[in-house]
């Protein structure tokens, strides 16, 4: 009989590609994920990994039976639910991750709804980048996240997640100088402005990079930052423009002129394959639809 904890080992392993990441993030040592990998190949009966110096690769064998491991993990996450729901109420913590904005926007109210309704439950929130939600999700970290991706920057289909839309909000080019409320205006008007990016590695980086380069040209950028006031502060001192999410304009400084882009930013709820109907994931799901602010479309 395979053992799901090393076939949850090997799934990682196909994802992280190395033995060190796998330990790494799911806090085991590089010895102890080693050794079980080798009791699963004889569980298996098949090679399943060929090493190569310190790399390791999966054999067709081991990708078939990664393929595998997908549907047995998203059943167990099924039928985790199922039990849950077999109780009466629900309790425990509920492990949330969010990106900034949504903390300060959606999130607050979302828990004061989700406490009303469900006191037994403990939510815990931690802010994590929505490019590295797969991995806390697939590893335990967390049990549902909000993550957001841009028109030029769709986010990838992840294996063993799944996800539902949430909200959508419009995109606007922050420029400094009197408010004006313009209409939509192209990208290139500002192809020779010092640009204000968040930093590299992250959605919203990518997005300004791409957007700019969909309209002809590279974004000479001044500053990398994430916080989207510190954004607008810089905007405001005359540093650069930037592209900021509706939902970032909450700290707008007087100094500051917003035009609509034709770019918009949606928001997913994310959590593991099956577990879409876990009393405690549909639960905080529900919340959250129901703390979206006015004014934001719907996330599709």
């Amino acid at each position: 009989m395979l053992d799901v904890r090393r076939l949850r080992l090997l799934r990682e392993l196909s994802l992280r590609g190395t033995i060190a990441a796998v330990a790494e993030a799911l806090a085991f040592t590089p010895s102890a994920v080693s050794q079980q990998l080798s009791v699963l190949e004889r569980e298996a009966g098949v090679p399943l990994l060929e090493r190569t110096g310190r790399r390791v690769t999966l054999t067709p064998a081991g990708r078939n039976l990664v393929r595998h491991a997908e549907a047995v993990l998203e059943r167990l996450e099924q039928a985790a639910a199922e039990l849950v729901d077999a109780r009466h109420g629900l309790a425990g913590p509920l492990r949330i991750g969010t990106f900034p904005t949504a903390t300060r926007a959606i999130v607050p109210a979302a828990l004061t709804v989700l406490a009303r309704r469900h006191p037994g439950l403990e939510p815990m929130v931690s802010e994590i980048d929505p490019a590295g939600v797969a991995d806390a999700l697939r590893a335990g970290e967390l049990d549902v996240a909000l993550i957001h991706e841009y028109d030029f920057v769709p986010l990838p289909a992840e294996p063993g997640l799944a996800a539902e839309p949430l909200c959508s909000e419009q995109m606007y080019l922050a420029s400094p100088g009197t408010p004006s409320g313009g209409e939509e205006t192209n990208i290139a008007r500002w192809k020779d402005a010092p640009w204000i990016t968040a930093t590299p590695g992250t959605l919203c980086h990518a997005m300004t990079v791409r957007a700019c380069e969909a309209a002809g040209f590279t974004p000479r950028v001044r500053h990398q930052v994430d916080e989207f006031a510190t954004v607008l502060a810089l905007v405001a001192a005359g540093q650069g423009v930037a592209m900021v999410p509706h939902l970032g304009l909450a700290d707008l400084p007087p100094a500051v002129t917003l035009t609509r882009l034709p770019i918009r930013r949606r928001t997913k709820i994310a959590y593991r394959g099956g577990a879409g109907g876990h009393p405690a994931v549909a639960a905080i799901a529900e919340a959250l639809r129901a703390a979206v602010p006015d004014g934001l479309g719907e996330g599709r």
